[in-house]
């Protein structure tokens, strides 16, 4: 099936119908939808493909699924999920050690990485923000927001008690000489 074909196809020959999905499992909106098991000439076989448009669009988008078994119904909730998995890939990639961030390359360090991530996660999961959300009902925290705000709450808390000394200055100096010295060893024992 060729694109040209699909726009004409779905536009008078398979003309959709309109149908409300739940998003999410939460917020129901209206689509229109068509569907049929078409031979797709670039895949050289048979395709599940599926003719959406949301409610205000003109144009259709096409989903083509390769499972002929599935309603047409299934694919589109499903469809609905897309958008949580692309966030954590990107949440794993940036802040659980995949992507450039991986230390070790080969199987091994694949499985360590995941062992470690899961971990992580499964720490995070139980971070009293993030157990206020699901109870809640509410979306989920991704890693790296969670982490970001770890992160803040730990530099709160030491400006706060950075200020709590006679003289907050010459405390910052301090600390600051000491951080220079440990990066100094560091680098020493590296070379």
């Amino acid at each position: 099936m060729h694109l040209l074909y699909e726009f004409r196809y779905f536009n008078s020959i398979n003309k959709g119908i309109d149908q409300i999905i739940r998003v999410r499992g939460g917020k129901e909106i209206k689509v229109t939808v068509s569907s049929a098991r078409l031979k797709v000439s670039s895949h050289s076989k048979k395709r599940f493909v599926i003719a959406l448009k949301y409610d205000g669009e003109n144009d259709y988008r096409y989903l083509v699924a390769t499972d002929l078994t599935w309603r047409t119904q299934d694919i589109i909730q499903a469809y609905t999920l897309r958008w949580l998995i692309e966030v954590f890939f990107e949440d794993w990639k940036l802040y659980e050690g995949w992507g450039r961030e991986a230390k070790q390359l080969d199987e091994e360090g694949s499985s360590r990485g995941l062992i470690l991530s899961l971990l992580f996660d499964h720490c995070l999961l139980l971070h009293p923000e993030q157990i206020a959300r699901i109870e809640s009902k509410l979306p989920a925290y991704t890693v790296g927001s969670l982490q970001r705000k770890s992160q803040m709450d730990v530099l709160l808390e030491f400006i706060t008690s950075l200020l709590e000394f006679p003289d907050p200055g010459d405390k910052l100096k301090e600390l600051g000489e000491l951080i220079k010295d440990v990066f100094q060893l560091m680098h020493q024992e590296n070379i």
